[in-house]
């Protein structure tokens, strides 16, 4: 019988031995096998794997997966203006260096969530301390690439990469937000009341400028119309003159009767000696001279 609960003992040690000796890493972790004493630490990956019982040797498992931070209270940040805001704000990380983070730590992983939550801090307060109120609330994705850059640099002592910062919510204190939003109208109003007034100069500009084109090409249509006229007039005085020098009676009777049209409107009256030398194509057809004889252009 005491055979019998020895073996049974020793089955059990050699068993629990076995199972502090013989561990297995899935693919979400890598593992931190740390020897006792100054023998470093040995990284491992996913598998099958055997170690020294403790305290001789033990095992950390590391979460290799990317993770969120998640503050579960706003923070209050400070604008260049002076502003106060409620953030929260929401970071991804991962870690890419288990020895480091189990060396900077101390063997404390659980640390990690406060130690980043300290750096988010750090670097968000001095994001939103680069923007004005406007800029920040309109530049929001901006002020968190800056912080997550920041971040990135101060976390990689830890081994740990910061993947991506998220506002998701971005506020005022109620005590000040009635004030802030006054203000904020204020200064959009002016902004508006600049693009208008920059507009409306903008379009007195083209107008003038139209004016200016319009005057231009009038001047020279005009110019041009003067031109041709005058062409005009030359062709029809040298076809007048050619035609008139082959029947000066003619020519002094059409002249005649042009006077007579620009000197006689509908409804006047005019009391005038008829001898009158004026009048003489009234008197006759040829003007009082024989149809054979030779007729020299007058002079009206």
């Amino acid at each position: 019988m005491n055979k019998i609960i020895a073996l049974v003992v020793a089955v059990v040690v050699v068993l629990f031995a076995a199972s502090s000796m013989v561990f297995i890493v899935d693919q979400r972790h890598m593992a931190v096998l740390s020897s006792h004493g100054d023998t470093p630490s040995t990284l491992l990956g996913p598998g099958l794997h055997v170690k020294l019982p403790p305290p001789l040797q033990t095992v950390t498992l590391v979460d290799n997966r990317i993770q969120s931070l998640d503050a579960p209270d706003e923070d209050r940040y400070v604008t260049s203006d002076k502003t106060p805001l409620l953030v929260n704000p929401v970071v991804k990380f991962r870690v890419t260096d288990p020895l480091k983070l189990l060396a900077e730590t101390r063997g404390d992983v659980q640390s990690l969530p406060d130690r980043l939550a300290l750096l988010s801090r750090s670097a968000l307060g001095d994001a939103f301390g680069r923007f004005t109120l406007s800029d920040a609330l309109a530049k929001q994705q901006t002020v968190a690439e800056e912080a997550r850059g920041a971040m990135d640099k101060s976390a990689a002592s830890l081994g740990v990469s910061v993947v991506d910062v998220q506002l998701t919510r971005v506020d005022f204190p109620a005590a000040m937000a009635d004030s802030v939003f006054k203000r904020m109208i204020a200064a959009r109003e002016q902004i508006a009341a600049d693009e208008r007034a920059k507009g409306a100069a903008e379009a007195n500009q083209i107008k003038a400028d139209a004016i200016a084109r319009q005057q231009a090409v009038l001047a020279d249509g005009y110019s041009q119309a003067q031109a041709i006229r005058g062409e005009g007039d030359a062709k029809a005085a040298e076809i007048a003159a050619d035609a008139f020098g082959k029947d000066p009676q003619f020519y002094q009777f059409y002249q005649s009767m042009q006077a007579y049209r620009k000197t006689f409107k509908p409804g006047d009256l005019i009391v005038v000696d008829s001898n009158n030398e004026f009048f003489r194509f009234m008197r006759s057809p040829t003007g009082g001279v024989a149809p054979d004889a030779p007729a020299v252009p007058r002079k009206h």
